[in-house]
């Protein structure tokens, strides 16, 4: 796991930066409160990213199941063609931008 190394080598590298300002290096002054931030960021996205909410699908959203007779098959491929001579178009227009 990246985290279990990440975070021991941004605090470590916290520490030095801390020894070097204590040594007479300024500069270093920011970087002694700048690498644990980054450590703490880097603790936050792996928490973001382990606990994310998985994605519900249509059915759990509450949608019903369309029966056949519902939908009209005539309507479906005309809106489907509307939109895919729609996209053909998009791609047109940007082919003609590029040089």
């Amino acid at each position: 796991m990246a985290i279990a190394i990440v975070v021991p080598g941004f605090l470590a590298l916290g520490w030095w930066q801390l020894e070097r300002a204590l040594s007479g290096n300024t500069l270093s002054w920011a970087y002694v409160f700048e690498w644990p931030v980054f450590a703490g960021y880097a603790v936050y996205v792996w928490w973001k990213l382990t606990h994310e909410a998985q994605p519900a699908s249509a059915t759990d959203e509450g949608e019903e199941d369309l029966d056949e007779e519902d939908v009209d098959e005539e309507d479906v491929d005309e809106e489907l063609a509307s939109y895919n001579r729609y996209l053909a178009a998009l791609k047109e227009a940007g082919d003609r931008k590029h040089w």
